[in-house]
């Protein structure tokens, strides 16, 4: 190939390859478009790599979603925002195909390109592209040109600007209710650019001809434009134009919209403020959470803690309580469930006297729910709780059903029960934790479940760093180094785990004299699990202990397993005899 030849060489094989069988082929030259772009120079990639990809019409959606996402960072390939202009063509017929995550990225890239245009080239090239897709035969142009809306109209000439609120209008009333759900996706977007005068006019009326439309897709996303506008309009104009439409849509016959309505609520509220609320939206919001369909009751369930922070505790205590207590009797374990993750935040928005007589019944029936998630839930959150009511009264209300949940049936539940001890601990203090909940401390270590065990593990160490190393000697480390005899190898196996965690918060002497010497006594154990377990727990004691003790106990003790005849304890133990050795030479 002469020299004279080169410069075509790249777009000769991209070509090629664009041309190719192979999709993989395809996929890789249209990722390396940006350096294809810089081998050809600004004018040749406006002059042919541009036309060629306009022209290109590979019928993998993998490829033209490529396409349009390279596409989008472009312009710096083409000589900078001034020839910004002609990305245009090639994004446009991406706007086109059926494939809708290649239009929402050719979408994507189109409002990237066009946030960067000149205001003179928006109105000479990207305002008719607009018009053109808006007109579009196919329903998918229709669908693509309503995400363009927002960054066309803000540099429009006012004639223009009439011509481009017309155009949305139609759009909004379109056969096809794929265009109509479009519009109403973008309608906050659109709105947001548009003058204070023409939103409360022209966009109002559109957004009012999408609330009454007839499929449930398009209103149901007109609930999320309620939210959008509300936060544009003053509050007066929300009042009158939106607070209208949400109790509507609260009452809508499809489950879907209502759903959504369920969902979008606390956003509603801070939208049209906080008397209209308590007047309008209360009634709304009861209804929701009585709801007929199981999905809008769980999206409401799950609001419900928020929604009683807006009201004052007199108008929750007398509206919304009533509910709960029918939702945490819902015949839906996943009612109940999303009412369980969210109740306990109600207990300081009642106050101590309402959480006491109202809140803590149905606190109990949902400990002792059949469903392991909503015990978990509930579980998770007590200590929002006992800032409300206390620790005595919560020790006595719902500590035995805490400690009937310690030895659930299923193990999560457990789990969730022991990660919640150390803090259950700091808030009883060492005299009551001593009598209700030590014994379970200790049963946890011989649980049937690893992870359980593991945890059971960890939470002695977080109970010893609470309590202090005295308390610990007393009370943890005579019953677990008494469980180093037990007969099945798995739960010696969590004493040296609980050893090696417990050491550091122990200290040196401790170490020393209680937790060393077991180690050693296992380390001639029959078990190789065993063995290669206690060269790694005297490994994490070099840093605790001293290096005389290191030299006279722990060293003699790893050299014996480096001749063991398992292979991994041999490893080991050799693993650990190399950090003694380090840090001999580093001190």
């Amino acid at each position: 190939m002469s020299r004279a030849d080169e410069p075509l060489y790249p777009i000769a094989v991209l070509i090629d390859e664009l041309k190719n069988d192979d999709i993989q082929l395809r996929l890789n030259s249209i990722r390396r478009l940006s350096t294809i772009a810089r081998a050809l120079g600004e004018e040749r990639t406006r002059k042919e790599l541009i036309p060629f990809l306009s022209e290109n019409n590979d019928d993998d959606d993998e490829v033209l979603l490529a396409m349009a996402e390279e596409l989008g960072v472009f312009i710096p390939y083409v000589g900078g925002v001034e020839h910004a202009h002609v990305l245009l063509p090639p994004l446009e017929t991406l706007c086109t195909v059926e494939e809708t995550c290649v239009r929402d990225k050719a979408v994507e890239s189109l409002c990237r390109i066009g946030s960067q245009m000149r205001e003179s080239d928006l109105v000479d090239w990207f305002i008719p592209l607009v018009k053109r897709l808006a007109a579009g035969e196919w329903f998918t142009a229709r669908v693509s040109a309503c995400g363009l809306f927002h960054i066309a109209y803000s540099s429009a000439p006012d004639t223009l600007k009439t011509e481009l609120r017309s155009i949305y209008s139609q759009l909004c009333q379109d056969d096809m209710p794929m265009v109509r759900r479009a519009a109403a996706t973008n309608l906050g977007k659109f709105a947001a650019t548009v003058e204070a005068a023409h939103l409360k006019t022209d966009i109002m009326s559109i957004f009012e001809d999408l609330t009454q439309d007839d499929q449930d897709s398009v209103r149901l996303l007109a609930v999320e434009g309620c939210a959008a506008l509300g936060k544009l309009l003053e509050p007066q104009d929300c009042v009158a134009h939106i607070l209208p439409v949400i109790v509507n849509f609260s009452q809508d016959k499809s489950w879907r919209v209502r759903y959504m309505v369920a969902n979008q609520l606390y956003e509603l509220c801070e939208a049209v403020g906080p008397e209209p609320t308590r007047t309008d939206l209360v009634p709304a919001y009861v209804r929701l959470l009585r709801d007929n369909e199981a999905e809008v009751r769980i999206a409401a369930a799950g609001k419900v803690t928020k929604f009683c922070r807006i009201l004052n505790p007199e108008l929750a205590v007398q509206h919304i309580l009533p509910c709960v207590k029918e939702l945490s009797s819902d015949s839906s374990q996943h009612v109940r469930s999303a009412l369980a993750s969210v109740i306990m935040g109600m207990a300081p928005v009642l106050g101590k006297d309402a959480t006491i007589e109202q809140l803590l019944p149905i606190f109990l029936s949902l400990l002792k729910d059949e469903f392991p998630d909503v015990r978990l839930n509930i579980i998770s959150k007590l200590d929002q709780v006992n800032q409300v009511i206390g620790i005595d009264l919560l020790s006595q209300s719902l500590l035995p059903a805490i400690v009937e949940l310690a030895e659930d049936r299923h193990w999560r539940v457990r789990l969730a029960i022991i990660e919640y001890i150390p803090l259950l601990a700091s808030q009883l203090g060492v005299g009551f934790f001593d009598d209700k909940l030590g014994a379970l401390c200790m049963q946890w270590l011989q649980d049937k479940v690893y992870s359980i065990r593991d945890a059971a593990a960890n939470n002695l160490k977080r109970l010893a760093e609470e309590f202090g190393p005295d308390w610990a000697m007393q009370h943890i480390v005579p019953q677990v180094l008494d469980m180093v005899n037990n007969p099945h190898y798995l739960y010696r196996m969590t004493v040296l785990r609980a050893i090696s965690l417990l050491a550091p918060v122990m200290g040196a002497e401790i170490t020393c004299s209680n937790l060393l010497p077991v180690i050693v006594t296992a380390s001639k154990d029959r078990v190789p699990n065993i063995k290669f377990n206690v060269a790694k727990v005297l490994q994490s004691m070099i840093p605790i202990v001293d290096q005389s003790v290191v030299e006279k106990t722990i060293r003699p003790t790893l050299v014996e397993l480096t001749e063991d005849p398992d292979v991994d304890v041999r490893f080991f133990a050799n693993q650990a005899l190399q950090s003694i050795d380090h840090v001999m030479m580093s001190s």
